[in-house]
């Protein structure tokens, strides 16, 4: 059964995967280990107060765990399940696929797809700047393709950066001729590069989570001083696109409350500032609807979005609106 499945006294006998494993001081000087499990819709807390050493040892985060328990719901501590046995998972008693979320796009089609749109860039320079970042033979590619965008709010699996830079790219593409002064060469290039700090802000490991790098520094200016040394090493690079191109990777979260060290102060900024903002949000849908349950239409309370996420059909709404006369009566 599914997390989002679970419901308050349903006993449990599965295999979920262990998301987070964290040891902890009581009160009264012991310790008790507090998990978070999980499948690829949601995750849900456990309690382990007795025994610790071999329940950590058991349950290495990024590992599946076999778990006897009960799923509650408690009125003060929410969503818990109390652990009665942990067992080794073995292999063929679960699917890996249903415990690990990831793209709904096959990875192969987005490469596919970032290529053809590499392949419109007609600027030289950019061309060049893009072949050496997502050259099939690059260190960078390798790496690219397999990064997650986040740890928690959107495309927060591997493939997810490359997920989330894609569909920016393509968007600001799209939109690019609908706005006139926008130079949509470096609108897509720096679209594809906005993340780049996100390779060394984040492990790819599981479960997903910030490197020292990532904490100290920061993923904006990482991407920054990334593209920047690569654009040093091509002979020519015009000094005006390359500052283009910089602005757009160091004003991509839009305002210096939201971690940019500037606001966006060129047409191509703002349109990647706008649509990466846009991507990350719709983004939160996805991971939403993922854990909704089954006839529900409304998700819980998401700190990103602000509220929570509503997945109905409209049709309820809007079928008494539609009876004759309705509009006059209005």
């Amino acid at each position: 059964m599914l997390v989002r499945d679970f419901e308050h006294g349903l006993d449990l006998d599965q295999v979920l995967l262990v998301r987070e494993a964290d040891r902890r001081q009581r009160r009264d000087g012991g310790e008790f280990l507090k998990l978070t499990l999980g499948d690829r819709t949601g995750g849900v807390a456990a309690m382990i107060w007795e025994d610790i050493a071999p329940a950590l040892e058991l349950c290495r985060a990024g590992s599946p765990v076999h778990v006897v328990g009960r799923f509650e719901v408690h009125q003060r501590w929410g969503a818990q399940i109390t652990i009665r046995a942990l067992r080794p998972a073995l292999d063929g008693t679960f699917d890996p696929a249903e415990l690990k979320d990831g793209p709904p796009r096959e990875v192969g089609q987005m490469e596919a797809d970032l290529r053809e749109l590499v392949g419109t860039v007609q600027d030289p320079y950019l061309r060049r700047l893009l072949d050496a970042f997502f050259g099939e033979g690059s260190e960078t590619w390798a790496l690219y393709r397999i990064a997650p965008a986040a740890k928690h709010y959107h495309q927060a699996y591997l493939h997810g950066l490359l997920e989330h830079s894609l569909t920016v790219a393509q968007a600001v593409s799209a939109i690019s001729a609908t706005f006139p002064g926008i130079d949509r060469d470096v609108a897509v290039t720096g679209a594809l590069l906005h993340d780049i700090g996100k390779l060394e802000a984040y492990t790819c490991d599981a479960p997903i989570d910030m490197t020292d790098a990532g904490r100290l520094q920061g993923e904006i200016p990482l991407g920054y001083y990334r593209v920047r040394r690569v654009i040093e090493d091509l002979v020519g690079f015009p000094a005006g696109l390359a500052q283009s191109v910089l602005h757009i990777i160091l004003a991509h979260h839009g305002a210096l409350a939201h971690g940019s060290p500037v606001v966006p102060c060129t047409r191509e900024a703002t349109l990647v500032h706008m649509i990466d903002n846009l991507g990350g949000r719709l983004g939160s849908f996805d991971r939403l609807e993922k854990e909704l349950s089954p006839g529900a239409a409304w998700s819980s309370y998401d700190r990103a979005l602000g509220s929570g996420a509503y997945f109905g059909s409209g049709e309820a709404i809007t079928a008494q609106d539609r009876r004759p006369g309705a509009a006059e009566a209005a």
